[in-house]
């Protein structure tokens, strides 16, 4: 028997939201990229200051929204992104 792969339809395909830079206001930057994903103010900063990088990864469409919103208050350029489709569903 063959190996099949079934995609479940969802209502949401999940997002990654990706901080490409943190602007002049960093601490602040850290400051959002702390609430958002729950690091130590220490783990914050090294991810802020390795931009670009994905600060969430795999969230709902409205909660990327959200988080791309609050880096943007703050002085930083972010976005949404959807995540790519797996390899295995390729054809």
């Amino acid at each position: 028997m063959a190996d099949e792969y079934f995609m479940l339809v969802c209502d949401d395909v999940p997002h990654d939201v990706v901080l490409t830079d943190p602007g002049v206001r960093v601490m602040d930057v850290v400051q959002v990229v702390r609430r958002l994903t729950g690091l130590s103010l220490w783990r914050s900063k090294v991810l802020t200051t390795q931009s670009p990088t994905v600060i969430l990864a795999g969230v709902p469409q409205e909660d990327a929204v959200a988080a791309v919103s609050a880096l943007r208050d703050v002085g930083a350029q972010a976005g949404a992104r959807e995540q790519p489709e797996p390899g295995f569903l390729k054809h």
